[in-house]
């Protein structure tokens, strides 16, 4: 788990990375800007109860390829829950706030997964653990008006707006930040690479 201090504001953003690419780094971009992060976690995933593991490329890869990725500094790459022994989300949550009590964290997601975000395991306690910032992705706009959990959690929505000020809301908390859009897909790279 990367090192931080008293007081800081990190970002979580989890995935299978599978591979990693721009549209990603656009996400973690928007979010250090507009959430006012001092660090962002990217979470390379051991695996992913929702996807087909074959499909997966080894660990190693998919973090190497992530921290080639990376560049900024404040982007710490960690696949720290590999050793936690989970792949699901909420357990992860809980160990990172047992661990980390002092630090405010905001859990960062594409809209992309916001329509699937009540297939996640337990996916009312990831809400209800720290802040949710969802970035916006290409098709995924509406998202944040018509998922469940959108629905679910609509009374704890704050404004983009106050996007800079979500590490303070008590969760549930979330905001859709709009912003560039990447249309490049991991799964759209990983079927361009099994035709050539």
């Amino acid at each position: 788990m990367p090192h931080v201090e008293r007081g800081m504001v990190v970002g979580l953003f989890g995935g299978s990375f599978n591979p990693p690419h721009p549209g990603h780094l656009l996400v973690a971009e928007i979010a250090l800007r507009r959430l006012g992060l001092d660090q962002l976690w990217w979470l390379v995933t051991p695996g992913n109860p929702l996807k087909n593991q074959k499909e997966l490329a080894p660990l190693a890869e998919r973090l190497a390829a992530c921290e080639a990725l990376a560049g900024d500094p404040r982007i710490k790459v960690t696949a720290f829950e590999k050793t936690l022994g989970t792949s699901y989300t909420a357990r992860t949550l809980e160990f990172i706030r047992s661990r980390n009590p002092h630090v405010h964290f905001i859990w960062i997601m594409g809209a992309d997964n916001l329509a699937g975000f009540h297939r996640w395991q337990r996916w009312q306690k990831i809400a209800t653990t720290f802040p949710i910032a969802v970035i916006d992705r290409p098709g995924s706009t509406l998202a944040y008006l018509s998922s469940k959990m959108a629905r679910t959690f609509d009374f704890a929505r704050i404004d983009e707006d106050d996007a800079g000020v979500l590490w303070q809301k008590r969760a549930p908390a979330w905001t859709f930040i709009h912003g560039p859009r990447s249309t490049l897909s991991s799964s759209a790279l990983r079927a361009a690479a099994n035709k050539s």
